[in-house]
């Protein structure tokens, strides 16, 4: 049985039409007001990269992707994005972006190897893809936590749009958002694992951004796993902390637990690339010709990061279940007992 969550008092505040309805009007909003707090243009982007060159994101290293023969490039291999985080940078250095300026656009993936379908999980991934230029000054720990408090900004205005709109929908967020490191989240809840912390630390602060997640922690373990070529997730940033990403929690009443909705951080720059590489035994991705354009100087420094679109819908809208905001395809169980309960998936 999936691991799903039901509780049998939920009862959807939009009908099906007024959540489709809604689901534009967040998504329109919310992505003019990112625009706005950061910046950003918006660019189109691709739905598969070549296979080879070093673009797709690998995640954590182990998941398949989805993967194809081009018949007019001699059967050549294409495969689904899994994200756009190296390719945005590549996008910021071809087409002219200077520094304070960046890019956003609307990211579609597949990932078949979801560890747990459930309330939010899916093969079905639709994000916000963002990226900013930067200068070296700009690669600490207080920038990201200024970009944060603004991308944190425009949530908050959208949640009081959609209020607005639809007055049976109450908003939740917290005035501020609060940060904390992972090292911090080990010390406070050394008996608690990684998602347990990130819930306990949702639901003490409401908002909060999760600071140095993919590097070793001090007791041997990483708090979640990163790809090690495009987040920071190795440069000091004093009293034995290290990282310059990190993940945006909320806390979700609906579901009793802490909602991801955004993953981004500073990007690797030459040095931290190599580093990173290094630990994970990954070093022939130098070889890649996206990697090469870094160690050569031609990508710029950049920040960015993805803000899931269903999942801001999700919250926003107070839904149980992530299939009532995005169609997508279900285990048959999955399908039963939310058919039982009455909740609709589209």
């Amino acid at each position: 049985m999936p691991n799903l969550y039901i509780d049998p008092n939920y009862k959807s505040p939009l009908s099906l039409r007024e959540t489709e309805k809604a689901i534009k009007e967040i998504k329109d909003y919310f992505e003019g007001a990112l625009a706005w707090n950061l910046n950003l243009q918006r660019v189109s982007a691709p739905l598969f990269v070549r296979k080879g060159s070093g673009v797709n994101d690998d995640l954590n290293g182990i998941e398949r992707k989805v993967t194809f023969q081009i018949r007019d490039d001699n059967n050549s291999d294409a495969e689904i994005v899994f994200s756009l985080a190296k390719w945005k940078r590549m996008v910021l250095a071809d087409y002219g972006f200077n520094t304070g300026e960046g890019l956003y656009t609307d990211m579609n993936a597949i990932r078949p190897d979801e560890e747990s379908l459930d309330n939010l999980h899916s093969l079905y991934v639709d994000q916000w893809d963002w990226e900013r230029v930067i200068t070296a000054q700009q690669r600490n720990l207080e920038f990201l936590k200024n970009i944060v408090r603004k991308i944190y900004k425009a949530v908050r205005e959208a949640e009081s749009h959609i209020c607005k709109l639809y007055p049976q929908i109450k908003p939740v967020l917290p005035k501020e958002i609060q940060f904390v490191h992972t090292e911090e989240l080990l010390e406070m809840y050394p008996d608690l694992n990684p998602r347990q912390r990130e819930d306990k630390i949702s639901e003490k602060y409401g908002a909060v951004f999760i600071i140095g997640i993919g590097g070793e922690l001090a007791d041997g373990t990483i708090h979640d796993g990163r790809a090690p070529d495009y987040d920071d997730w190795v440069t000091p940033t004093g009293q034995g902390k290290k990282g310059l990403n990190g993940d945006i929690f909320l806390w979700y009443p609906v579901l009793k637990r802490g909602f991801e909705i955004s993953s981004m951080g500073i990007r690797v720059d030459r040095d931290a690339m190599l580093k990173q590489l290094e630990i994970r035994n990954a070093l022939n991705r130098t070889e890649f010709a996206w990697h090469k354009r870094l160690l050569d100087g031609q990508l710029p420094l950049s920040i960015g990061g993805g803000i899931g679109q269903s999942r801001l819908c999700m919250f926003l809208l107070q839904k149980l279940h992530v299939g009532e905001v995005h169609s997508s395809v279900w285990p048959r169980d999955m399908l039963d007992k939310c058919a039982q309960a009455g909740i609709k998936l589209l």
